[in-house]
């Protein structure tokens, strides 16, 4: 199993360590209850350094991206990320990825932990043209600042503005005394704040630095399970939940993403999907009765017939109420219908809602 350059800091700080995609991660230090507070109310960091990175060089970068993903990357400037997706051939999802335009010839893939070695290799099969491609994974730290005090919290360590940076940008500069320091304004949360990339080397000297900037707005270290009731509340998809090789964009209500304005994997399938309209799609729900959904749970009509299955699920620290997302028969997924979650067979009522479960 793998470790970030900061298990260390994560053990001495007594968090409970668990195996995630092959790494060492930890999971919660002093609740999943008290640290989602802290990240929907304050500021709290996550360690997120098991997230892959690819750097992209060459004339024929944004050619090669422009083949492998299915949003627009061309519609990118200088500073700007993109969220977007890799589509496979069989209509489903290689993975779901961040796009960063450097400059008009290097770009920045940051790609699921899980999926690095399977993400490299899907896309050195596209590239035909000798793109210059550098997995630099294994040397980048990443750390997640999230929270509405995230700007106030770290300003101090930065000449950038944090607070007049626009959702989905980045800039590169000087953090916390270290050179060549990317910092995003993007996450995983719905709180808002910054995702900062940097070498391993200086791991040590930049959590300390943020957790010395932002004692004073109550900065907190938080593990991935609040990460996971975060993204949940917001609706994000979790790829291996909620997106995997056997779901498409558009059946996972990811359409935004995906732009028929240009050739990609696939394309012209997920084209005629879309025309044709889909016979399934991801849901989001929230339980009436007494129950926690889970991931796949049954999801059942009145009469008992199975319509689709749960693919993420909690007790949302939030809104103190269970929620979840799920694939259910198109008929079934229209806003305020009521639908059956077999929890210990069981039929537990829930209704179809919109997403985000929290605005």
């Amino acid at each position: 199993m793998k470790n970030t350059a900061l298990t260390e800091k994560h053990i001495s700080l007594g968090a409970k360590m668990v195996p995630f995609a092959g790494y060492n991660m930890p999971v919660q230090y002093e609740g999943i209850n008290i640290e989602h507070a802290t990240v929907r109310n304050g500021v709290g960091v996550f360690d997120v350094s098991h997230m892959g990175e690819f750097i992209l060089k060459g004339e024929g970068a944004l050619d090669l991206i422009q083949r492998v993903t299915s949003n627009d990357a061309s519609k990118l400037h200088d500073g700007k990320v993109q969220y977007s997706c890799l589509p496979n051939e069989d209509g489903g999802i290689v993975d779901d990825l961040l796009v960063y335009r450097i400059d008009d010839k290097t770009y920045m893939l940051v790609v699921n932990a899980s999926n690095i070695d399977k993400d490299w290799e899907w896309i050195m099969k596209y590239n035909t043209a000798n793109v210059e491609m550098h997995n630099i994974s294994d040397k980048t730290s990443l750390l997640a600042v999230q929270g509405p005090k995230a700007a106030d919290a770290l300003q101090s360590l930065t000449y950038l503005d944090l607070a007049s940076m626009e959702y989905y940008t980045f800039k590169k500069g000087t953090f916390a005394g270290i050179e060549n320091v990317v910092v995003s304004a993007t996450g995983y949360t719905g709180a808002g704040g910054f995702e900062i990339y940097f070498d391993n080397e200086h791991a040590d000297k930049m959590w300390d630095a943020i957790f010395a900037a932002g004692a004073e707005f109550g900065i907190k270290p938080i593990g991935l399970a609040a990460r996971d009731t975060l993204r949940l509340e917001m609706g994000f998809c979790l790829y291996g939940n909620d997106i995997d090789d056997t779901t498409s964009p558009i059946e996972a209500g990811l359409g935004w993403i995906t732009k028929f304005t240009k050739s990609f994997t696939n394309s012209e399938a997920l084209l005629a999907q879309k025309e044709a309209g889909v016979t399934r799609k991801l849901i989001g729900f929230e339980m009436i009765d007494r129950g926690i959904p889970r991931h796949d749970y049954q999801i059942m009509d009145a009469d008992g017939n199975v319509i689709g299955k749960v693919t993420s699920g909690t007790q949302s620290p939030s809104l103190q109420k269970a929620i979840g997302m799920g694939y259910i028969t198109k008929e079934f997924a229209k806003e305020g219908t009521e639908i059956f979650i077999d929890i210990r067979n069981s039929k537990i009522k829930a209704k179809v809602v919109k997403f985000p479960f929290y605005k």
